[in-house]
């Protein structure tokens, strides 16, 4: 009897051990880091504009009056919430909607083509087109930004939804952590992420969460408009088919049965 109660614990033990190590293995994020290649990362992300983004362009000079051709403004009507009386107007920068073919249509300059550009490339060709119409003297600055950069997470995380990036510059477990990250339930080597670029081609690209590589990957920085996707394991698969109660009873009962057939072991 004692040898079989040995026999016994020791196997499940062992059949514990491998499913801890089994769920460590599929869970844990860039095991192998001891074999990461830090030369492979020295890059800076930078965005490039897209169809469909939205630009605030600001232009700045010495003398402010040379810069108000290229600073349109729009004025909204304040009105009271329970009258509709017309209280004044408020002032904003225009913005610019990147169109289908990556122009915009930009005061003074006309249509200018900034689809593919990053940033700084936008900046610079604005400085260089406005030069003509200031006088030598002005070294104008231009500023531009993205107004609408957002990115969305759905599936197998604590907080599925569609977050707005601030600052233009976002990674793929800086977006997780904005949905709660994971649950236990998420495929960490198989997350898929639905890109379109700048040209209108949409693809479909598959991260390995769990290799440290994915920091030195060209999809470890997302885009605006990316779409990460988190695919269920087999057990949320399974679950989803039979019900979260069955499963929690389908569980009960294999722990039942197993502490019987162990007491049968220990009695007998």
């Amino acid at each position: 009897m004692k040898k079989n109660l040995i026999v016994s614990v020791l196997f499940l033990t062992v059949a514990l051990w491998l499913s801890s190590c089994s769920s460590s293995k599929n869970v844990a994020y860039i095991q192998n880091s001891d074999q990461f290649d830090a030369a492979r990362s020295t890059y800076l992300y930078d965005a490039r504009i897209m169809p469909k983004d939205v630009l605030t362009i600001t232009v700045n000079t010495v003398n402010p009056e040379a810069a108000e051709p290229f600073n349109l403004v729009v004025s909204t009507a304040l009105n009271t919430s329970n009258g509709g009386r017309n209280l004044g107007q408020s002032r904003a920068l225009q913005t610019y909607l990147v169109g289908n073919d990556g122009t915009i249509n930009f005061p003074v300059l006309g249509q200018l083509h900034v689809g593919g550009l990053t940033k700084s490339e936008c900046e610079t060709m604005i400085h260089d087109k406005i030069l003509p119409y200031l006088n030598a003297k002005e070294n104008p600055v231009v500023t531009v930004r993205m107004a609408n950069y957002k990115i969305s997470v759905i599936g197998e995380v604590a907080r599925p939804g569609v977050f707005t990036v601030g600052n233009e510059k976002i990674n793929i477990f800086e977006a997780l952590a904005q949905a709660g990250d994971l649950t236990i339930y998420g495929v960490r080597d198989r997350v898929k992420l639905i890109r379109e670029e700048y040209n209108g081609q949409k693809n479909v690209y598959t991260l390995n969460l769990n290799d440290v590589n994915i920091i030195s990957s060209p999809y470890y920085y997302l885009q605006q408009n990316d779409i990460v996707y988190v695919e269920p394991n087999k057990v949320k698969a399974r679950n989803s088919g039979i019900g979260q109660s069955t499963s929690l009873w389908l569980t009960s009962t294999s722990i039942l049965v197993s502490l019987a057939s162990l007491l049968y072991t220990i009695l007998k």
